[in-house]
């Protein structure tokens, strides 16, 4: 029913709620709750309760939201990238992160780059954003990499941390 995504290496499927498991163990590895933050998934169950109210009512809404990347050379949940209706944001947010095992090898920016085409192709969207921590300067090279440019700061609702805004227009 919704779009699954492949690259050489990777599918990209939404995310559902099978893999709880997997998003309770990527939302709480060390970088995650450094550079995105704490959302409180302290069980499989809480895991699958964000993927019913945070995930799933968005795939629903626009017909992506949070995909859950998987190696197709073994079928492991290795990340995950999404297109993010987020409030506090005047446009869609592409967002990424991945298990500490699976960094530095490529994957981030093979599914980052099917994701921000599909975004353009697919759900026809005019512009692209992403945002990072000011620390986070491996994300900021890859956003760079993948053509988003830096456009200011921006504050989300209900927090103080001022961020870096990438941007990148439909040509």
């Amino acid at each position: 029913m919704y779009q699954t995504f492949e690259t050489d290496r990777l599918i990209l499927r939404p995310t559902n709620i099978d893999d709880a498991p997997f998003i309770y163990e990527l939302l709480n590895t060390p970088k995650w709750l450094q550079y995105i933050g704490d959302r409180q998934i302290t069980s499989v169950e809480v895991a699958q309760k964000y993927i019913e109210e945070k995930m799933l009512p968005q795939l629903k809404e626009f017909g992506y939201s949070n995909y859950t990347i998987i190696r197709k050379i073994d079928q492991q949940k290795i990340g995950s990238c999404g297109l993010y209706n987020r409030d506090g944001l005047d446009g869609i947010d592409l967002g990424f992160a991945f298990l500490p095992a699976y960094e530095k090898m490529g994957f981030a920016f093979e599914a980052a780059n099917i994701l921000k085409e599909a975004a353009f192709i697919h759900f026809k969207l005019k512009t692209l954003l992403a945002i990072t921590s000011k620390e986070n300067t491996s994300s900021q090279k890859l956003l760079e990499k993948l053509g988003l440019k830096y456009s200011g700061t921006t504050t989300l609702p209900n927090d103080s941390e001022e961020l870096l805004l990438y941007k990148i227009e439909n040509k």
